[in-house]
């Protein structure tokens, strides 16, 4: 198997999807409450303004390893990447929104399943993908 950018993507974010995972269930309300009062604090934490340039980046670089390596379907990773704008638009012009979402989500037993569920099987096809596509 030989790597390349689009193979190391998937398995880096199927191994960040699969390890929060693991911790959420682990570490229970300590992660919750880590999650609201230092991640998510009220007032916004510098490290999102980081993270909203860094996601940027990885987007940018994405699209153009799409254009410069010769990797079959590699548009379908770039289409994915490129959807975290979603959340990093919401952290960064809509902090409050998001930090209240965040908090429902983790407080409401049914919505924490579903995301967990959602997460590892994303993270089941990230893996899928970096193995027999990528």
């Amino acid at each position: 198997m030989e790597f390349n950018y689009f193979s190391y993507l998937c398995f880096i974010w199927a191994a960040v999807g699969i390890i929060t995972r693991v911790l959420m269930v682990t570490m229970g309300d300590r992660w919750n409450k880590w999650e609201m009062e230092k991640a998510y604090a009220s007032q916004k934490p510098v490290w999102i303004y980081v993270i909203g340039v860094v996601g940027l980046f990885v987007i940018a670089w994405t699209w153009y390893q799409v254009f410069n390596l010769n990797v079959q379907y590699s548009w379908i990773m770039a289409v994915i990447v490129s959807l975290t704008t979603i959340k990093l638009s919401a952290l960064l012009f809509k902090y409050d929104q998001f930090r209240q979402f965040a908090s429902e989500t983790l407080n409401n037993p049914k919505k924490m399943k579903k995301l967990n569920i959602s997460v590892l099987t994303i993270s089941i096809i990230f893996i899928a993908l970096g193995v027999f596509v990528y």
